[in-house]
């Protein structure tokens, strides 16, 4: 059993691997989020003659923020579901294997290394048995859609908290250390209740 999950990414055949096929899929988001933060802080949307304007945005294309969406999800272990109206939806633009692997207006390097944490994290948070994607009595396809939605209700969950902090503070994420800090509160956070949950009871 150790084997099947040291290698999970190939789980499909011997000519394509799961990570591949999951790269292929595009997330959606709520499109109330594409107004109150993604415009805010990225490029998202902004066309080559509009570079100008967009200058001042701490973040290049609409994946950008979509990432540090799903990771303040992930690390606040809290996941939120899409709305069920599909009117409410709307498809990110890019695939997730080309996240990165094009030149940015904010000049960052392809993150495929990133991808691939994005994966394993979605493979240890989402329930599949990987047995039976293994033995064939799972679809693949089935798997691949529970790991989307797993990423999807993630990043959900961080959109809410980023759309509050501008709500709260509309230059919040300008500053350089905002990210940082707000992954630093929620490891911290993570460490307090560990250890608490650690300290023995006084006798």
């Amino acid at each position: 059993m150790s084997d099947i999950f040291n290698n999970i990414e190939e789980l499909v055949d011997k000519d394509e691997k799961l990570i591949d096929i999951w790269g292929r899929r595009t997330p959606k988001f709520e499109k109330k989020y594409e107004q109150s933060v993604m415009r805010v802080i990225s490029d998202y949307g902004v066309g080559a003659s509009e570079n100008t304007s967009a200058k001042g945005k701490i973040l290049g294309a609409g994946y950008e923020p979509y990432i540090m969406a799903f990771f303040i999800g992930l690390y606040s272990g809290k996941k939120l579901p899409l709305s069920d109206d599909s009117d409410d939806l709307k498809v990110l633009g890019q695939p997730l294997d080309k996240w990165g692997n094009l030149d940015s207006k904010k000049h960052r390097k392809a993150y495929s290394q990133l991808r691939s944490y994005i994966f394993i994290a979605l493979v240890a948070k989402t329930d599949i048995d990987w047995i039976a994607i293994d033995k064939g009595d799972l679809k693949v396809s089935t798997a691949v859609a529970k790991l989307i939605e797993t990423m999807e209700e993630y990043a959900n969950y961080g959109f809410a908290v980023m759309e509050e902090k501008l709500n709260n503070d509309k230059g919040y994420f300008f500053s350089h250390r905002s990210f940082l800090d707000i992954f630093l509160q929620l490891t911290d956070k993570k460490s307090v209740d560990i250890d608490e949950e650690e300290t023995p009871e006084d006798l």
